[in-house]
């Protein structure tokens, strides 16, 4: 596991299950992160080099939340749901059960 930095911002991605945002919101403190770096992420703002990603992970019935940081930020035209999420590369580094 990679020590998380927790003045970082954490972007949470629920893929639509909102019923989880209690018990992903838990999960993420436990890891370190506040409650005040919890972002919801949304198409139109992406997170910074050095940021994190947290995604419910598997949807369509997610049982962890996989925590990625993000390595790269690239300019790119916004594209359906992923909007400008698609030029950000990103590396897994943890893991947390819901």
């Amino acid at each position: 596991m990679a020590k998380i930095d927790n003045q970082k911002d954490v972007y949470l991605f629920l893929h639509g299950k909102m019923n989880l945002r209690e018990k992903a919101m838990n999960a993420l403190i436990s890891k370190g992160f506040t409650n005040e770096k919890v972002i919801m992420a949304i198409p139109t703002k992406v997170g910074n080099v050095g940021d994190y990603m947290a995604m419910l992970w598997m949807p369509p019935n997610p049982d962890h939340i996989k925590i990625q940081q993000i390595t790269k930020v690239d300019q790119v035209e916004p594209e359906g749901v992923i909007g400008l999420w698609k030029g950000v590369s990103k590396d897994d580094i943890d893991t947390v059960q819901l």
